[in-house]
């Protein structure tokens, strides 16, 4: 018996949904078979079909032989099956819906992990941001949020997926705000030579908030890839700019040369000289010395964001530097490195510099180091260690100059 109604109100929902028509169907037909089963009279084996002309629906009762073939067939469809129809249809066919939109939804988000999208903010707490991407929500967990950044509700910000999750609740989607890529992302978007591959990211570095470097090379000798990059009067680079709220962006070019590609990283400092030593990995660059703080950088950051970008170790020393006196401090990812101790110098407090000593990469006690500042909040050298136990008892006090020796 047809039932062009039914076949009607299913081709809406499917509709509404955005599902295929025909795998509602094949859903439908899973759910009534096993509301068949649970019937005392019903054959052993047996299937449903559901016409999809018509929408008359049909069981049909099979005998199989040993190897699982169909001997036989017959039509096994109750006579109160239609009641039995429209119960289980009534009871399936949201939760069906449900199952596969969740489904569609990851299948769809799981081939953009490493993308971008814009969502809007619809809550904030300690732990997340929660962000409305349209048919799904995604979290922008705390450890991915720019430390000074504040998520206003409604506000649309853009994010880098990190994961999807599946979850029986659908699709979780991490995103976040300080991944490295999330640079490269916004680039491709802003600069057509990027996306049509005229202009290659080669390698980028990156301090959520405060600073990025990114080196580019060109596929195309009548296309300068900085340039491309900044824009006319620098229009590309600020709109990234602003997208990240004010983090600074160097856009220099990559060389194969080590030499070449390191000279252009600790811009916009200029390198009288670079030598390397390719067996400890270390490059020991010489700039005159006006240019030693502007090499260095604030707290570091210029150096060792070089150095990230680079895979180098970064030793900077100014043209008048008597090298006898130096102690082996390198500029690293970490920090520096005064004989094996480093010593990260953070932000201001309270007026001056503080800083972190780790020895050997482990913390096992506590440590604190006095940083003697300009008066400006600008750290000039660390001066002295104090190591305490768990307790707070003054362990030892050792003596750092990072222009001298340690004692």
């Amino acid at each position: 018996m047809a039932n062009f109604e039914f076949l009607e109100a299913l081709g809406q929902i499917a509709r509404d949904q955005n599902i295929d028509e025909g795998e509602l169907l094949i859903a439908l037909a899973n759910a009534l078979l096993a509301a068949y089963k649970r019937r005392p009279d019903s054959a052993e084996d047996a299937e449903v079909e559901i016409n999809p002309e018509t929408g008359e629906i049909k069981v049909w009762g099979l005998e199989l032989d040993l190897e699982g073939n169909v001997t036989r067939e017959w039509d096994a469809t109750p006579d109160d099956f239609g009641r039995i129809a429209a119960q289980t249809a009534k009871q399936v066919l949201m939760q069906l819906i449900r199952d596969i939109q969740r489904r569609q939804m990851y299948e769809e988000f799981a081939n953009r992990e490493g993308d971008i999208v814009s969502g809007t903010v619809q809550q904030n707490d300690n732990r997340y941001t929660l962000l409305d991407l349209g048919r799904v929500e995604a979290l922008l967990p705390q450890a991915e949020q720019i430390a000074f950044e504040r998520y206003e509700h409604g506000a649309r910000v853009k994010v880098y997926i990190v994961e999807v999750r599946k979850t029986n609740k659908g699709p979780q989607i991490v995103v976040s705000r300080t991944h490295p890529a999330l640079v490269a992302k916004l680039f491709e978007i802003e600069v057509p030579e990027i996306a049509n591959g005229i202009v290659e990211i080669k390698a980028l570095a990156r301090e959520p908030g405060h600073r990025s470097k990114i080196a580019v090379a060109s596929n195309d000798n009548m296309v300068d890839p900085v340039g491309a990059c900044v824009g006319a009067r620098g229009s590309r680079v600020r709109n990234i700019t602003n997208e990240l709220r004010s983090e600074r962006i160097d856009v220099v070019p990559y060389s194969d040369d080590p030499i070449q590609f390191i000279q252009a990283a600790l811009a916009p400092a200029r390198v009288r000289e670079v030598q390397l030593n390719e067996e400890e990995g270390i490059a020991t660059v010489i700039v005159h010395d006006q240019q030693l703080s502007l090499a260095i950088g604030k707290e570091g950051q210029n150096a060792r964001l070089a150095a990230r970008l680079t895979g180098w170790r970064i030793d900077i020393r100014s043209e008048n530097e008597d090298e006898a006196e130096v102690v082996d401090e390198v500029w690293t990812e970490e920090g520096v490195v005064v004989d094996e101790t480093v010593v990260q110098v953070h932000e201001v407090h309270d007026g001056q510099p503080v800083a972190e000593v780790f020895t050997d990469g482990v913390t096992l006690v506590e440590e604190t180091a006095n940083v003697v500042s300009d008066g400006e909040g600008h750290a000039l050298r660390v001066e002295e260690v104090v190591v305490m136990d768990e307790n707070g008892a003054q362990l030892e006090v050792l003596e750092v100059d990072v222009t001298g020796d340690q004692a």
